[in-house]
């Protein structure tokens, strides 16, 4: 959801290492054996096609979650913050700042290639924030409550009549929420079955040209019901999860749109930062989800909640690695993986060109911080890909911060978030006798690992000292001996 804070946030800054014919349509569910998603914000459309081929496929993902492709505001006065792409000008999927049509149906085709499917963030329940009248990025004119290249004017916005200026001021109130203007943007009346079919046509363009389905922005304030009648619009299946960000207290639930899909709910990110970083790992043994794991999407951190400070975010390192390892292990929900790139004040935009325009991600620079290919992350993809289906088994911990469990006899993971090592300590596994390549250190490379192994005895057992905020996992599929 696009949440903006007026004036700065300041961040502690520590940089860390670590042509259009359609494709065949996908199933409306996460890929079969692959379902990670990597969401790589504000990445133009020729380096998703890039990471497509050469990372993401490769790695076992199974699908990307792409920014925003429709016209957008341009605020060049403003230094193009990331924010603007969720002010949508129109429905032309051309000349974003991430690129044009064409380059966005070459990169669903090239990810398609490497058996990556495409998750577009459809921004539909609201259009821009300015009182000015302006220019979009394709050359659209617009004003707050007028865009005739989209086919709006006045009358297809709620008015709410609340607060003085319509915005949304209690979230308590459902009404508010879904009727009022989130941050002064110009909402969009859902329930009109003419905006829904105007909303209907973009989204079945975007199928026509191979999208695999869809993160409904700002789920939560539309009703289900008007969510439910875009969905109704598809020309094919394809993947729906909606935002429905839960807040104690507030009337408006993310169960009450699992009959449309899944829902993306912040409550695991949260969750998971607070026992990393105030509670035990211990406390990891039961750790679960309110929305049923089949239908949930979980993160360790999103594009909003990395400007929010409530949860962890790459300025963590080592114990963000740790928090995404965990994840992926751990048989909740489905796993998405953010990729961003560095940022210092809450408003900054990506590295862009004077134009605005997003300049290409290089995971090798400072300015991109492409978590999706750190290696203790992309391995444990495979992991979660080779573990899917199997049980946790023989969990351990030492009532504190170091935890260790196994995913049937095809897995197993140590997690020591203490500010000391682990040391001589021998553990017990599932696994079948063998070496293993310790997949968060080490990759598996003509039949070697390039990083520490471990021979596991015909017992299941193995020895291994662990460092400080460091951990190691094992799996099937890297057996090297």
């Amino acid at each position: 959801m696009f949440q903006r804070v007026f004036g700065a946030v300041v961040l502690v800054a520590a940089l860390l290492t670590a042509p259009l014919a359609a494709t065949p349509p996908a199933d409306a569910a996460p890929p079969g054996e692959r379902d990670v998603i990597a969401t790589l914000f504000q990445w133009n459309w020729n380096s998703v096609a890039t990471a497509c081929r050469d990372q993401l496929g490769p790695d076992g993902y199974g699908a990307v979650q792409v920014s925003p492709p429709a016209e957008h505001v341009v605020l060049r006065d403003q230094g193009h913050p990331w924010w603007q792409d969720y002010q949508p000008v129109s429905y032309r999927i051309d000349s974003t700042r991430r690129g044009t049509r064409a380059e966005f149906a070459d990169m669903v085709r090239t990810c398609h290639d490497a058996g990556v499917k495409v998750y577009v963030d459809a921004v539909v329940n609201h259009m821009t924030g300015q009182e000015e009248c302006g220019t979009g990025s394709a050359g659209s004119r617009y004003c707050h409550y007028s865009y005739p290249e989209a086919g709006y004017g006045h009358g297809d916005f709620h008015h709410c009549g609340r607060n003085g200026n319509d915005d949304i001021v209690n979230y308590r109130d459902r009404y508010e929420v879904q009727n009022c203007e989130l941050v002064n943007l110009a909402d969009l009346d859902t329930g009109s079955e003419y905006v829904r079919d105007r909303i209907g046509a973009y989204l079945n363009d975007l199928l026509s040209l191979g999208v695999d389905g869809f993160r409904v922005d700002a789920a939560k304030h539309m009703p289900a019901t008007d969510v439910a009648a875009l969905v109704s619009r598809l020309d094919r299946p394809a993947y729906v999860y909606q935002e429905v960000l839960y807040g104690e207290g507030e009337p408006i639930t993310p169960e009450e749109y699992l009959g449309n899909g899944d829902v993306y709910d912040q409550r695991y990110a949260r969750d998971l930062a607070k026992i990393f970083n105030s509670e035990k790992l211990a406390y990891l043994r039961d750790f679960g989800t309110a929305v049923p794991s089949e239908q949930v999407i979980v993160f360790v951190d999103n594009h909003d909640s990395q400007r929010g400070g409530e949860t962890m975010t790459y300025r963590d390192g080592a114990r963000y690695s740790l928090a995404n390892a965990f994840m992926l292990a751990w048989p909740v929900g489905t796993p998405k993986v953010m990729s961003s790139y560095t940022f210092s004040d809450y408003d900054a935009g990506p590295p862009s060109d004077a134009a605005g325009n997003t300049t290409d991600a290089a995971c090798g620079s400072a300015a991109w911080q492409c978590e999706h290919d750190w290696q203790p992350i992309r391995n444990m993809v495979a992991f979660h890909n080779e573990v899917r289906g199997e049980p946790v088994v023989r969990w351990w911990d030492n009532g504190n911060d170091t935890i260790a469990f196994g995913r049937g006899d095809k897995g197993y993971v140590v997690v020591n978030d203490e500010s000391s090592a682990v040391t001589g300590r021998s553990f017990h596994t599932a696994l079948p006798e063998g070496t293993y390549c310790d997949v968060l250190h080490g990759d598996v490379v003509d039949g070697g690992c390039t990083g520490p192994s471990y021979l596991v005895n015909a017992d299941g057992w193995f020895r291994a000292d662990i460092g400080a905020h460091d951990g190691l996992a094992l799996h099937a599929g890297a057996r090297v001996g």
